[in-house]
């Protein structure tokens, strides 16, 4: 049905003739000439209509944007003067001279060129949301880089082996989504938080090097860069060490943004631990293009009558920062108070400051309401801490090290962005030495900080039952630009060490058989030492694209409330559908399906 695509045409084709095919982007009607700009995945072109050919020019009066159209006409120069410098083909123009409309359109639910849309509204006429060039050359994008991923690790050495999406429900530290078994009555699938457990299990087969795009499932609350289902980059080596598989990450990556994005990372990337990362950024992705940091002033105020700051100072579990903004003594009152409320949303109490207006003034030329609670030698040393010059402020967090971390961490990020300190540039970071475990207060027990499976750097299981506090993993976390592109460990390859994880987790023997004993008995079965890394996909092209949210990239994307406008999803089902599950609905859920139950 065409010759040629829209957007490729240029001036080497006039005097040619030519069929195109495409979507109508706008039509213009000047003085008895029609013009329609035409548009396919390449780009637009402009046609002409001329009342000389009084059939085809009928057919033209009543054609509307988004009808689908077969035009065939003569390529010629646009006159002088009318030139389009916007567009690839703004130099030349098509004169139809004959046109078929292939299918009509209704009037579309929002034009392309308009953003002011609510993303429900796009997300359920997504077929037309996708029409827009940004979202296509988005897409295309993604295409892009999978396709050059794919190359590398291929060339690399790596074989591409799916996995199950029906398996077993494993703490992976998500909800699972559950699927019902009809065969098996009163058994449930769980589908895939990731590979993670398969993939070890191909290390123990000898596959050495295993490589997959695929899709995970996890029931937990959304954000910007998080969707119920989302696509993972899924990697594994065996007989490997951290540095192996961090080095062939850190290659692919630079080869991605070479060839995709013609932009050059450094080589090698900077690493820093998970104790610098927390203590300088207050995160364990830290975004190092804003060049902010949070500074230790516990030490200074361990005397001091202020309580607010000196019982976290003289608290193990305690932190006092605090985080000089350049230029932040110009802020209002109101743009503090709305800090103060960010900082609340982390459970921060509250957000001292001290605005320093003149530096060389000592105690005068300060401003701040916590002044009186501090003596003048404290001021002094904590004004050389922050390294602070006159216009500068200087907020405080002081409360459990996790609160000051969460807070902080986050008010720099804010800040950051609010006040432009964040720099153009790519900026990725290697965070090592995490925690094995982490205490959580609300179920009074040991959590792992990545998953169970994560190699512990030690060997010894009954030191790892002994000290888990002091447990460091050989768990590894890309980061670019503040986001968490991909996360990976060593595995725990004996049965022993593995059991002894479980252990410190809560999890008995008992337990540890019934939900994954097929791991542990392929353990004892000549399993090699292996390790792996996992990247979401959905993220690292939001951050290529320089798009907002993952929804952004996605074709057809959930919204915040994992639902699915275009299709309605999720839906009720008929019962006979659920007898022959053997499900029955109850309460609130039967409710809300019609009564049935």
């Amino acid at each position: 049905m065409r010759s040629h695509l829209c957007g490729t045409l240029d001036s080497a084709a006039i005097d040619s003739t030519v069929e195109l095919s495409g979507w109508i982007h706008r039509r213009r009607d000047h003085g008895g000439v029609i013009f329609v700009d035409l548009r396919d995945h390449t780009g637009l072109i402009q046609v002409v209509f001329d009342p000389d050919r009084a059939d085809i020019f009928r057919i033209a009066e009543q054609i509307r944007s988004e009808y689908v159209i077969h035009v065939k006409g003569q390529v010629r120069a646009r006159p002088a003067g009318t030139e389009n410098p916007d567009l690839t083909t703004g130099s030349i123009e098509v004169l139809g001279t004959e046109l078929e409309v292939v299918n009509r359109a209704k009037t579309p639910p929002f034009q392309l060129d308009e953003w002011d849309v609510g993303e429900e509204h796009r997300l359920k006429y997504r077929y037309v949301d996708l029409r827009r060039p940004e979202m296509q050359q988005k897409l295309r994008l993604r295409a892009a880089i999978t396709s050059r991923i794919r190359r590398f690790v291929e060339d690399d050495g790596f074989i591409d082996i799916e996995t199950p999406m029906l398996t077993r429900a494993t703490p992976e530290g998500a909800r699972d989504y559950l699927v019902p078994s009809r065969t098996h009555a009163g058994s449930f699938f769980a589908l895939p938080q990731s590979p993670q457990l398969f993939k070890q299990l191909l290390m123990v087969s000898g596959m050495d090097r295993y490589y997959q795009i695929t899709r995970c499932f996890r029931d937990e609350d959304l954000r910007a860069d998080r969707q119920p289902e989302f696509t993972q980059l899924d990697m594994e080596m065996a007989f490997v060490e951290e540095d192996d598989v961090m080095n062939m990450a850190e290659r692919m990556m630079r080869d991605l943004f070479t060839h995709v994005l013609e932009e050059p990372l450094p080589d090698p990337f900077p690493r820093m631990t998970y104790k610098e990362a927390m203590h300088r950024f207050g995160s364990d992705k830290p975004d190092l293009r804003i060049p902010l940091e949070l500074i230790e002033v516990a030490g200074l105020m361990t005397d001091v009558d202020f309580k607010v700051f000196s019982g976290p100072a003289n608290d193990p579990d305690g932190r006092v920062a605090a985080l000089c903004v350049p230029g932040g003594a110009a802020m209002t009152r109101k743009e503090i108070d709305e800090y103060t409320e960010f900082v609340g949303r982390y459970g921060a109490k509250g957000l001292a400051y001290i605005k320093v207006n003149e530096r060389g003034q000592g105690r005068e030329g300060l401003q701040s309401p916590i002044l009186k609670f501090l003596p003048d030698d404290v001021i002094e040393t904590l004004l050389e801490h922050t390294a602070a010059t006159g216009g500068d402020l200087i907020f405080f967090g002081a409360d459990k090290a996790r609160i000051v971390n969460d807070a902080l961490g986050a008010l720099r990020v804010k800040i950051g962005h609010d006040r432009g300190f964040v720099q153009r540039a790519w900026c990725p970071l290697w965070v090592v030495d995490f925690p094995m475990f982490e205490w959580d207060d609300s179920a009074n027990a040991w959590t792992p900080l990545h998953h169970p499976f994560t190699a512990p750097a030690v060997d010894n299981p009954d030191e790892l039952r002994a000290h888990p506090k002091q447990a460091l993993s050989r768990a590894y976390d890309m980061v670019l630009n503040g986001t968490e592109l991909g996360g990976g460990s060593i595995r725990i390859h004996d049965r022993g060490l593995q059991e002894a994880a479980l252990e410190v987790l809560g999890i008995g023997l008992d337990s540890a058989r019934e939900q994954f004993g097929f791991l542990l008995d392929a353990l004892e079965y000549g399993a090699p030492p292996h390790g792996g890394i996992a990247f979401g996909l959905d993220r690292l092209v939001m951050l290529m694209t320089g798009a907002a949210s993952i929804r952004d990239v996605m074709a057809f994307p959930k919204t915040q409330t994992a639902s699915c406008p275009l299709t309605a999803a999720p839906s009720t089902v008929n019962e006979a559908q659920l007898r022959e599950l053997g499900i029955r609905l109850r309460g609130k859920a039967a409710e809300r399906a019609g009564g049935q139950g």
